[in-house]
C-alpha cells in the first residue's frame, strides 16, 4: 500500500486538533506535516471572546511534524479573512511534496489560495464544521450561499462534523460521494480520568454538601454563549441544594456578576487552563451551554462534560444537540432565548436529583465513546486510500 503524503493547513495549535494529529502521526499508515499558518505567534495570542491572552498550560505541538509558515498579515487574526497572509504556503507545501491537501477553513486569505491553486491537481480534503441554523431569507444570504458555492467547486471531499454541518455541506452543493463523516471529538480520554479527590476539592472550595447539585457554564462569557438567560432561568430554581458555577471571562462578566447577587449559591471562577478543566467537570451534575447566536457550529465543551459522565442542557443554537443530546434520556434541548422554555427544562432535570442525573451522565459516557480521535483517524486514512 503507498505511503500517502498529507500536507494539513490549519491556523494555529488548537487543543481539539493535536492530539488527533499526534495519533495520525503515530500510526503510521499516512505520512502527515502541519503547516500552521498564523506563524509562530500562534502559540501564545489574545482570545477576544475571552478578553484575554490565552497560552495553554499542556503543549500542542508534541508528537507530530509541523512548519510555521510566515504570516505577513498587518493584523494577524485567527478571526478576520486578511489576518492569515502567507505569500509563501503554496511553494512551501510544493516542497513537501504532498498527495493530498487537507483545509481547515476557507475564511483565510492563504487558505483559499491552496483551495484554488490545488484544485485539479491534488486530492483537495477540507474540514469546517459551519451550519445553516443561522439563514435567514434575504438578498444578503442568497449572495453568500452564491459566493460559498463557488468556494466550495474548488474542494473534492468535505469531512463533516455532524448532521448540521452535512445539511450545510449538500445545500451548497456538494453530493453525498464528496461527504465523509469525522466526527467532531476531543480527547475522551484525558476527560474521563477520574481524580476524584480534586473533584471534591471543586466541590469543598465553592461550600457544597455532598447531596448538593452543581450546574455548570464553562466558557466565554459572551452574547453568543447567553450565560445570562442560565443565570435568569436558575434564579427561578429557588432551590437551596442547587448552585451553579460560571467558569470563564468575557465582556458579559460584570453584567453576570450584578445580575447574580438577585440569587444564591451563584458563584464565578476565572478561566482554567486544560489541566483543570476535567476536575471542574467532574465536580458538577449538570453542564448547559445556553447559545442564542450567532448559532453555536457545534460545542466542544459538551464532548468535554459528556466524556466526563454528566447531563446536559443545551439550546438548540447549539450545533451538537441534535447529535449527542438524547432528549429525556442524557439530557434536555431548549428553545434558544426562550426563558420559560430553559427554566422548565432546568427544574425539570433538576427534579430529577443526583441519582437521575448521574444515570443521565451513564448515558452520555455512552453516547460519547464514538466521538473520538481514533475514529477520526480511521476514517482519514481510509479515506485518502480509497479516493
Amino acid at each position: 500500500m503507498k505511503n500517502i503524503r498529507l500536507a494539513i493547513i490549519t491556523t494555529h495549535p488548537i487543543q481539539y486538533y493535536a492530539p488527533m494529529f499526534k495519533l495520525l502521526h503515530e500510526r503510521g499508515n499516512i505520512t502527515i506535516n502541519i503547516f500552521y499558518t498564523f506563524g509562530a505567534r500562534g502559540t501564545e495570542k489574545f482570545d477576544e471572546g475571552f478578553g484575554k491572552i490565552i497560552k495553554w498550560d499542556i503543549s500542542f505541538l508534541d508528537g507530530y511534524p509541523f512548519e510555521w509558515v510566515s504570516n505577513i498579515a498587518h493584523k494577524p487574526s485567527s478571526a478576520k479573512f486578511k489576518g492569515i497572509k502567507n505569500p509563501g504556503l503554496i511553494s512551501q507545501i510544493e516542497q513537501w511534496k504532498p498527495d493530498a491537501i487537507l483545509v481547515y477553513g476557507w475564511a483565510y486569505h492563504s487558505h483559499l489560495q491552496v483551495l484554488r491553486f490545488f484544485k485539479n491537481k491534488l486530492p483537495v480534503f477540507f474540514r469546517g464544521d459551519s451550519n445553516c441554523l443561522d439563514d435567514v431569507k434575504g438578498l444578503k444570504t442568497v449572495v453568500k450561499e452564491i459566493l460559498k458555492k463557488w468556494i466550495y467547486k474548488h474542494i473534492d471531499y468535505a469531512l463533516y462534523t455532524g448532521s448540521h454541518n452535512k445539511a450545510y455541506f449538500k445545500k451548497l452543493g456538494l453530493k453525498e460521494s464528496q461527504l465523509i463523516f469525522v466526527p467532531h471529538a476531543v480527547d475522551n480520554e484525558r476527560f474521563a480520568v477520574l481524580n476524584l479527590a480534586k473533584a471534591k476539592s471543586v466541590r469543598e472550595n465553592l461550600g457544597l454538601k455532598q447531596n448538593d447539585i452543581l450546574i455548570l457554564f464553562a466558557g466565554k462569557f459572551e452574547q453568543k454563549k447567553d450565560p445570562l438567560i442560565l443565570l435568569q432561568a436558575f434564579s427561578e430554581l429557588t432551590a437551596p441544594s442547587v448552585s451553579l458555577l460560571f467558569v470563564g471571562s468575557g465582556h458579559l462578566e460584570e453584567t453576570l456578576k450584578a445580575e447574580s447577587k438577585k440569587s444564591s449559591n451563584v458563584h464565578f471562577w476565572e478561566f482554567q487552563n486544560q489541566s483543570e478543566m476535567p476536575a471542574i467537570y467532574q465536580a458538577c451534575d449538570l453542564f448547559c451551554l445556553p447559545s442564542q447566536g450567532p448559532a453555536e457550529t457545534w460545542g466542544l465543551a459538551v464532548n468535554e462534560a459528556m466524556a466526563c459522565g454528566k447531563a446536559i442542557l443545551v439550546s438548540d443554537r447549539v450545533g451538537c444537540a441534535i447529535d449527542l443530546v438524547e432528549q429525556g434520556k442524557n439530557g434536555e434541548i431548549f428553545r434558544a432565548g426562550d426563558l420559560s422554555d430553559i427554566t422548565a427544562k432546568l427544574k425539570r432535570m433538576v427534579r430529577e436529583g443526583k441519582v437521575g442525573l448521574s444515570r443521565m451522565g451513564q448515558r452520555s459516557q455512552e453516547i460519547i465513546q464514538t466521538w473520538n480521535f481514533g475514529t477520526q483517524v480511521t476514517t482519514i486514512e481510509t479515506s485518502l486510500h480509497e479516493k
